[in-house]
């Protein structure tokens, strides 16, 4: 078994949700949802890819900053 970190934010109409230990994301209409199709795409991820892959995340920390761009 391993413990993963997840992260979800609404973007537009939809809500994104996205795994911070390996590169998958999924989406839906509401959070639950998007969290259970985040499930379903790590199962997936899963079949092809090895368990050893999974970076460990420690001290998560959301930093919010501001970008302005010429």
């Amino acid at each position: 078994m391993i413990n993963l970190e997840h992260i979800v934010w609404k973007e537009g109409e939809h809500f994104v949700a996205q795994c911070l230990n390996v590169d998958v994301s999924s989406f839906g209409d509401t959070k639950d949802s998007a969290l259970e199709n985040l499930k379903e795409a790590l199962e997936l991820y899963f079949e092809d890819s090895s368990i050893n892959a999974v970076q460990e995340i420690e001290q998560l920390e959301i930093i919010h900053a501001t970008f302005s761009h010429a």
